[in-house]
């Protein structure tokens, strides 16, 4: 990095400053975006210009200019912190109580966190409570409502991330013109790793494998009878199970009566009249329509005739003016 007059290697962190004042740890500078990075360098005034590359080997054929800034502020109270998430299961329930373990370690590590809002994978809320005696780091949680011994309990935590304290001027300026090149500061850990001929180190878990869930099969609804008998008809369950065979209902022949039948003619009869007669409505209904629009057409076109021979006048006296104006 070059501060001013300035230039030395350093490990900056790259942060960016949420609304209510947190410095939130990024992993990679933002792309079309502004961020902070917080480093151990020389003291230097407030509105100096920044510059940073990767490498000022003198031999190099190309470079490229890695970030351009400014100094902010000169603070050392200033943290950084990143998410952390831990998880933990039920080891045993209650209706509203539940005990939790493999969150922490240690009931030191509870006490710090009592009172902290937690959470399930299903979305019910809870509270950390008190610490228990066996296992270690176990505690008491109280939720919304009652949690499966399945569910996944996990709080949202921050971490502080400390800044490196490391600082090395770049000094190949003040080296006589042949040994210019030969000044080679800090490696990287990239440029360890390839010089050595190692390879970076491969962590199984990593990596991204195939998710596998079961199929989750839950005990249907049952309702008490003694509950049903007190339920109104409203709430009863009417849940019918599915038939293999057709019921006696589809299968038997309704016949009607002498008196039912002539009711059935009557209001088939009153149906069918009532439709149409509300057919002959709309079919005149659009009549009367049609014969509206056709008016309305023809009183466009006289209007608009009736325009243009309006214009044609107007066009005559301005062309008759301009003819007298020319004489004169």
């Amino acid at each position: 990095m070059s501060f001013g007059w300035r230039r030395f290697q350093t490990l900056p962190m790259y942060s960016v400053q949420d609304h209510n004042g947190r410095h939130r740890l990024l992993k990679y500078t933002p792309e079309h975006l502004h961020c902070m990075a917080t480093l151990f360098g020389p003291i230097a005034a407030p509105g100096t210009g920044v510059l940073a590359i990767q490498s000022t080997a003198g031999n190099m054929a190309d470079f490229r200019i890695s970030a351009t800034g400014t100094v902010l502020d000169l603070d050392k109270s200033v943290q950084l912190v990143k998410k952390l998430k831990l998880t933990g299961t039920p080891m045993k329930i209650f209706k509203n109580t539940a005990f939790i373990k493999g969150m922490f370690n240690s009931a030191l590590e509870v006490a710090k966190f009592e009172g902290a809002t937690i959470r399930t994978v299903s979305g019910i809320r809870g509270q950390v409570k008190r610490a228990l005696k066996t296992p270690e780091g176990a505690f008491r949680a109280t939720f919304e409502d009652k949690i499966l011994i399945s569910d996944i309990v996990f709080i949202r935590t921050w971490y502080p991330v400390t800044v490196p304290n490391f600082y090395n001027p770049v000094t190949s300026l003040l080296l006589p013109p042949d040994q210019k090149e030969t000044w080679q500061g800090m490696r990287s850990v990239g440029q360890l790793r390839r010089d050595l001929g190692m390879k970076a180190p491969f962590n199984s878990d990593s990596l991204y494998k195939p998710v596998e869930r079961e199929t989750r099969h839950f005990n249907p609804l049952v309702i008490p009878a003694k509950l049903q008998k007190e339920l109104p008809f409203k709430s009863k369950p009417k849940q019918m199970k599915k038939r293999t065979k057709p019921s006696l209902e589809t299968k038997r022949a309704v016949v009607m009566e002498p008196h039912e039948k002539s009711a059935f003619t009557l209001m088939q009869q009153l149906y069918t009249a009532n439709k149409e007669k509300l057919r002959k409505r709309k079919a005149k209904l659009q009549e009367r329509r049609n014969v509206f629009h056709a008016e309305q057409e023809k009183k466009n076109v006289k209007r608009l005739q009736k325009q243009r021979e309006e214009r044609k006048k107007i066009f005559r006296m301005m062309g008759r003016a301009e003819q007298r104006k020319k004489k004169t």
